[in-house]
């Protein structure tokens, strides 16, 4: 699997490489994460428990509102961040909070990027490329 390359419709940020954290789950920053502590928290998810600091999030899509926006500002403001978000489906308002966070984010697929990315390989993402991607190095 190592050199795959996984096309987005979009992205934005910067180029980034890290672990990847993967699960069919969607993403809410609101509700699904200890902002605090840097871990998935909310019980139901498959990746309770799981720290995302530095991580790759390879998750469905996007769930929440105007809240779930803020969330990641004040995560970036924190230091407790993520490296890079990667979903199947963002929706206006998650785009929205990458951008007022400066945040690395890839979207769109033409298959389920969560049956494509093997939890915890390490990847890069660049949002920036002609044609945004995720690489399984």
């Amino acid at each position: 699997m190592s050199g795959k390359i996984f096309y987005a419709a979009a992205g934005m940020g910067r180029k980034v490489q890290a672990k990847a954290l993967v699960a069919s789950d969607g993403f809410s920053a609101r509700y699904d994460l200890d902002r605090i502590r840097g871990v998935f928290s909310r019980p139901e998810h498959r990746l309770a428990g799981e720290s995302y600091q530095g991580r790759v999030l390879v998750l469905d899509a996007a769930k929440g509102g105007v809240a779930t926006a803020w969330m990641l500002h004040e995560m970036k403001a924190r230091g407790v961040m993520p490296a890079a978000l990667v979903l199947n489906r963002a929706n206006p308002i998650m785009v929205q909070g990458a951008a007022l966070a400066d945040f690395t984010m890839i979207s769109g697929f033409d298959l389920d990027i969560t049956k494509a990315i093997p939890n915890g390989a390490q990847v890069e993402v660049d949002p920036q490329a002609e044609r945004p991607f995720i690489r399984v190095l």
